[in-house]
């Protein structure tokens, strides 16, 4: 069995042949996503799918990219679902410089109020990062030295690309890395980070529809493509597809709770 940790799948993308996506899944061994929240609107779309397909649950956060335009009524309403018990994690949040730095300050205040719900409502928090990674875990450090109940800071660093000194700086901060198709990618160093990054703290993802993974490289990505992600995983740590396929199931259970 694999767990699916990061899909989009309520995207436009899959409008043509979603329930055919998710049987692919299933074909292939994956029997539980967790879809990550992009806006407000985005959390009901995934509820939905929920509510017809068993093993997918749901997030709900603002995606960096659209905090520049959300509103106080935004954060309410993510703080609402939150109550919900079908919402696993608040997701996904963070931090993403690549596109835009006119908002910087106003990403980084959404950022700590994720987390600071994260750690209310002990929920995991998914965190996005694109050239970022300094504030991210410096935030993160801030916000859990701030806090009452730090325990309950936890979470993954989904589509994590760093060194391994990355990595042991977020699991101290109780955070799995979140691994997709970039470990695929001949032109990457993942895979070379990841050989030095332990199974425990590692979990597979696609971040469906965008990077898949080798063979399928420049098509639209699926969860059933996380089985690349592991079996290339299981190359690079000099372990049997079985093992890593265990071991990932597990840690995202423990996050998730599932």
């Amino acid at each position: 069995m694999l767990i699916d940790t990061h899909a989009h799948l309520y995207v436009d993308a899959f409008d043509d042949d979603r329930d055919a996506v998710i049987e692919r899944a299933k074909q292939s061994g994956v029997e539980q996503i967790v879809m990550p929240a992009i806006g407000v609107s985005s959390i009901q779309q995934a509820i939905d799918l929920a509510d017809r397909h068993e093993g997918l649950y749901v997030m709900a956060a603002l995606h960096p990219s659209e905090v520049k335009g959300a509103t106080d009524e935004d954060l309410e309403a993510i703080r609402s679902w939150c109550e919900d018990p079908r919402i696993v994690a608040v997701g996904e949040s963070g931090l993403d410089y690549y596109w835009d730095r006119s908002y910087d300050d106003k990403q980084k205040e959404y950022f700590r109020w994720h987390i600071q719900l994260a750690i209310e409502t002990d929920l995991p928090l998914i965190i996005h990062n694109r050239e970022a990674t300094e504030d991210v875990l410096r935030i993160l450090e801030e916000e859990r030295e701030a806090s009452e109940t730090p325990e309950r800071l936890r979470g993954i660093l989904h589509c994590f690309v760093d060194p391994p000194d990355v990595a042991e700086r977020a699991w101290d901060l109780g955070f799995y890395v979140g691994l997709g198709g970039i470990l695929t990618f001949s032109n990457s160093e993942v895979d070379t980070f990841a050989a030095d990054i332990p199974l425990e703290h590692i979990v597979v993802e696609t971040d469906s529809p965008y990077l898949a993974p080798e063979p399928n490289r420049g098509d639209r990505n699926e969860p059933a493509y996380v089985r690349h992600v592991a079996e290339r995983l299981a190359d690079v740590k000099g372990r049997s597809f079985e093992d890593v396929a265990r071991i990932t199931t597990e840690n995202a259970r423990t996050i998730y709770d599932l």
